[in-house]
C-alpha cells in the first residue's frame, strides 16, 4: 500500500501549530505584513536560489511532475496573482505532482508546487488559492533562513538533501519510503524543518491577506482547512512522527475568526473555469474513469465535455474524442482546450493542413498562451518548418530558461532542421537543456561536451555552448 509522508515541516496545512490565542480584536484592511528584508537568517538570497534550482531538478527527477503547459499556466496565473502583492523576486517555478494526496511545499529561493490530489479534491480556485498564499507567506517570511542555526556546520545543501528525501519518500511505495524518513534523516528534518506554530499561525495570517488583497474569498482557507483535517484523520496508519504539529481545531478556528472580520468577498462555488481546470487534471493524473465523465457529457456539462474528450485521446479513441469535442463546441464557448484537442485529433489521424489550421490563428490571436503556441510549435515541427517552431518557443524560454518542455520542443525542431555542420551540436545542446532540467545534470554535461567537440571550427557556436557547460559543471559540483 502506498504510503504517504507530508513531506513533513514542508507541507502546508498538516504541519500545523497549536496556537491558542486569538488577536482578532480589531479589524485593519489596510494589512502590514512584516518586511522581512534579504538580510535575514544564515541562508541568503543567492543560495536560496541555488537551493530552490537543485531541488527543482531533483523533484524533476524522482517525482512524477505533471508537464502540461495549459494547466501549469492556468495555475500560474492564479499564483502570479497573489505574488504581486508580495515583495518577492520572481520565482523559481510552480510544479504540479501527479499525486492524489492533498499536500503542497514550498522551498527556499521560490519553488513551489501543489498535488494534483488537492487540485482535484478543492470546491473552488479560491481554496486553491488559499493553499498558495500560505506557501508564499512561508516563503516572503522567510521561514526557514529564520530558523536553521542547525545549519552551521552541515554543507550548503543539507536543506535540499534532507528536502528531497523527505519528497521522495512520500512517493515511495511499500515500506521503502517511511524507512528513508523514520533514519537520522526523519530527526533532522523534525529539528529543523517543521515550521514553529508561530510561523504556522504567521503563513496562515499572511497569506489570508495576500489571497484577500488578490480579490479570493479568505473564508475559502477556513474551508480547505476543514477538508484537509477529514482527509488527515484517516490517515491512522501513519507514524507519530507525522503528527509532530497537526492540523487543530483551534488552529481551524483562528482561520474562521480573521476571515470573519475581513468584509464580504462573493462566494463562486461553481465556477465553471476552475471546473474545466479541475475535471482535466483529474484526467491527467488518472484520478477519474469514463464512467464519470460520460455521465457529465450525458448532463451537458461543458468542464465534462472537454474531460471526456482528453480521456478518449488518452486512450487514442479520435472518433469517440472528436463526436465528443463537438458536442462542446454546441456551447458556442471558444476555449484554448478546444483548440488544443483538436490539433491533437488532426495530428493523430496525419492531417497537417487541417492541424495548422485549427491552431494557428489562435496563436497568433493570443500571443502569450504557451500551450497553444507551444502545440503551434509541435505542428510546425511536423510540417517541416522548425525555424518556424524555434522562434514561436525561444521567446518563452527567454522568459522561463527551466522550462522543459519548451527545450524539448527545441530539441526536436533542432532534429528536424535539414543536415548541416551545426545540426548535431543543436540537437546536442538543446536535449542537454531538457536533461539537465529534468535532473540529470551528469548526462547533460555529457551532451555538451559531446555538442562542443562537434563545433570546434565554428567559434561563435562553441563559445556559447562553452559559457553553458561552465554553468552546468558548478552547478553540478553541489551535492546533495
Amino acid at each position: 500500500m502506498k504510503r504517504l509522508a507530508l513531506a513533513c515541516g514542508l507541507s502546508l496545512y498538516m504541519v500545523a501549530g497549536h496556537g491558542s490565542n486569538h488577536d482578532f480584536n480589531q479589524v485593519n484592511v489596510q494589512f502590514s505584513v512584516p518586511d522581512i528584508g534579504t538580510g535575514v537568517g544564515l541562508l541568503d538570497q543567492q543560495k536560496e536560489k541555488m537551493i530552490g534550482e537543485k531541488v527543482y531538478r531533483e523533484v524533476h527527477k524522482q517525482m512524477p511532475v505533471m508537464q502540461n503547459p495549459w494547466l501549469e499556466d492556468q495555475l500560474l496565473s492564479v499564483f502570479s496573482h497573489i505574488l504581486s502583492q508580495t515583495q518577492l523576486q520572481q520565482p523559481i517555478g510552480l510544479l504540479v505532482i501527479n499525486d492524489p494526496q492533498i499536500n503542497a511545499f514550498a522551498v527556499p529561493g521560490g519553488l513551489f508546487a501543489l498535488n494534483a490530489g488537492l487540485i482535484n479534491s478543492a470546491r473552488n480556485m479560491d481554496e486553491v488559492a488559499g493553499v498558495m498564499a500560505h506557501e508564499i507567506a512561508h516563503v516572503t517570511q522567510r521561514h526557514y533562513s529564520r530558523s536553521q542555526d542547525a545549519f552551521k556546520g552541515q554543507g550548503l545543501l543539507a536543506l535540499a538533501g534532507i528536502l528531497v528525501g523527505a519528497l521522495v519518500a512520500s512517493q515511495a511505495d511499500g515500506d521503502v519510503g517511511t524507512a528513508v524518513m523514520m533514519g537520522s534523516q526523519a530527526v533532522l528534518l523534525d529539528k529543523q524543518l517543521t515550521y514553529s506554530r508561530n510561523q504556522e499561525r504567521e503563513a496562515d495570517r499572511i497569506g489570508m491577506q495576500y489571497m484577500y488583497r488578490s480579490g479570493y474569498n479568505p473564508h475559502s482557507m477556513a474551508d480547505f482547512f476543514e477538508v484537509m483535517h477529514r482527509s488527515t484523520s484517516r490517515l491512522s496508519f501513519l507514524p507519530d512522527f507525522w503528527f509532530t504539529h497537526p492540523l487543530t481545531t483551534e488552529r481551524m478556528s483562528e482561520a474562521r475568526l480573521r476571515a470573519n472580520q475581513l468584509p464580504a468577498v462573493k462566494r463562486n462555488l461553481n465556477d465553471q473555469d476552475f471546473e474545466i481546470i479541475k475535471w482535466y487534471s483529474r484526467v491527467l493524473s488518472g484520478q477519474t474513469n469514463a464512467e464519470q465523465l460520460i455521465l457529465m457529457d450525458r448532463q451537458n456539462n461543458f468542464a465534462g465535455q472537454l474531460a471526456l474528450t482528453a480521456y478518449q485521446i488518452q486512450q487514442s479513441d479520435f472518433q469517440a474524442a472528436q463526436a465528443t469535442l463537438d458536442r462542446a463546441k454546441k456551447h458556442n464557448q471558444m476555449h484554448p482546450l478546444q483548440v488544443l484537442f483538436q490539433t491533437d485529433i488532426y495530428l493523430a489521424q496525419n492531417q497537417l493542413d487541417a492541424a495548422l489550421e485549427s491552431v494557428a490563428s489562435a496563436a497568433r490571436i493570443m500571443p502569450e498562451n504557451r500551450a497553444l503556441n507551444y502545440k503551434y510549435a509541435e505542428v510546425l515541427i511536423r510540417a517541416k518548418q522548425p525555424d518556424k517552431a524555434k522562434v514561436l518557443v525561444q521567446r518563452f524560454l527567454n522568459a522561463n530558461s527551466r522550462d522543459v518542455s519548451g527545450w524539448r520542443l527545441m530539441q526536436l525542431a533542432a532534429n528536424a532542421e535539414p543536415d548541416s555542420p551545426i545540426k548535431a551540436a543543436n540537437v546536442l545542446r538543446y536535449r542537454a537543456e531538457v536533461e539537465y532540467w529534468s535532473g540529470y545534470e551528469e548526462t547533460a554535461i555529457k551532451s555538451l561536451l559531446h555538442a562542443q567537440r562537434s563545433v570546434k571550427n565554428n567559434q561563435s557556436l562553441s563559445s556559447t555552448i562553452r559559457q553553458r557547460l561552465k554553468q552546468m559543471q558548478q552547478a553540478h559540483q553541489y551535492k546533495i
